[in-house]
């Protein structure tokens, strides 16, 4: 197997409501990187930078990465802005591999940032309605919860049994949470919690949906053939897949599959060379609980309406034969939007070194991250391995 580049640090924030701003939670997660390297690394080793970010609230919308620059203590040394909404941290690891590719620097830095709860209500709500359609399904009031519970309407409709795996996955994840310090949301759900809870976009209620959070995560890549230089321990970027769907759902042939998804994740797995019975744990964009379902599906671990049968049967749960989100996914661990993609290639850093402690993954060895931006109109995955 060939290997694209090899992560040799990451560093990450807790996620919740922090007092923090965004400076400074670049900075920590940058830190922790560069700390998290076995063998040393030195900042001008980094010949470029990559930022994954919104600019939610607008606290900085152009020109961003140069406050990555300058936080970092890395200037001098090009960097950019990667946005593409939620799916923003899976794209910017797609720059920093392709980076580490043109060879010219020994290092290259890739990280995300958002900083989601220091403004109000109706600030927050245009800000997360930006990533969807605009011209249409914002004007006529529909909100991104909204757009995700005529999905869910749409799949129980088809699939009766579905309701209970909805909870299901917000059960697991909450449950996942809390083995992880860094959640949002470290307490535990039962189904019948979920059931009741109030509704939120019918058919989602409290339960079925992420939280707004703030956060920053980084990863420090390297050459594959390097990567012993810097820890004894890297983790191989191995497949870059990506996709593009139109932006507004009713523009789409198809409301409950997101074509994006299927994309990125066939090409992921192709250019790794790698079949999907080989991968040990999903880290998927389980933005609302059906989100998770449609993953399982859209990425090929289920056919259209297994993921119900799959997801009950305990497959998913962290002892099951096919992990996901052991770090709690969006649902627990939570969602800041251009830091999101870049922690679950954090949480595989952590399981593929078995360095992930009481959620640790038994025998971990391949890994995938599903990253999906708005309502399915764009997505990264990535495949990974240990070294």
């Amino acid at each position: 197997m060939a290997h694209r580049a090899a992560i040799v640090g990451a560093g990450h924030t807790r996620f919740g409501v922090l007092d923090d701003g965004p400076r400074a939670l670049l900075r920590s997660a940058v830190d922790g990187a560069f700390a998290s390297v076995d063998k040393g690394a030195e900042r001008s080793q980094v010949g470029e930078s990559f930022l994954a970010s919104l600019g939610f609230g607008g606290w900085q919308i152009g020109n961003s990465s140069a406050v990555l620059s300058e936080e970092s203590g890395i200037t001098g040394a090009p960097s950019s802005r990667v946005e593409n909404a939620c799916a923003s941290g899976g794209y910017a690891l797609r720059s920093g591999v392709f980076a580490v590719e043109q060879g010219g620097s020994p290092l290259v830095l890739v990280a995300g940032l958002e900083k989601m709860t220091d403004v109000t209500n109706a600030r927050r709500r245009y800000w997360l309605g930006v990533s969807g359609d605009t011209e249409w399904e914002r004007a006529a009031g529909l909100t991104f919860a909204g757009v995700y519970g005529l999905i869910a309407a749409e799949y129980l409709h088809r699939y009766p049994g579905a309701r209970d795996a909805l909870a299901e996955v917000a059960v697991k994840n909450h449950e996942n949470g809390t083995r992880n310090p860094n959640a949002h949301f470290q307490k535990r759900v039962s189904r019948e919690e979920v059931l009741r809870a109030p509704r939120v976009a019918d058919p989602l209620g409290l339960y079925d949906c992420c939280p707004v959070s703030d956060g920053a995560a980084a990863l420090l890549l390297a050459p594959a053939d390097q990567a012993h230089q810097y820890t004894d321990t890297p983790v191989f970027v191995d497949g870059l897949g990506a996709g593009s769907d139109r932006l507004a759902v009713q523009e789409r042939p198809e409301l409950t599959r997101f074509s994006a998804s299927r994309r990125a994740g066939d090409e992921a797995l192709r250019d790794a060379g790698i079949d999907r019975s080989r991968l040990n744990f999903l880290e998927v964009h389980d933005c609302f609980t059906i989100a998770e379902l449609l993953a399982l599906e859209d990425l090929g671990f289920a056919d259209p309406g297994g993921a119900v049968d799959l997801t009950l049967s305990g497959a998913t749960r962290p002892t099951g034969r096919l992990p996901v989100n052991p770090d709690g996914g969006l649902k627990s661990k939570g969602h800041p939007i251009g830091a999101t993609g870049v922690s679950q290639v954090y949480e595989i850093f952590l399981q593929l070194r078995a360095a992930a402690g009481t959620r640790q993954v038994p025998g971990a060895e391949a890994a995938l991250a599903h990253n999906v931006g708005g309502a399915g109109a764009t997505a990264a995955v990535s495949v990974f391995s240990r070294g």
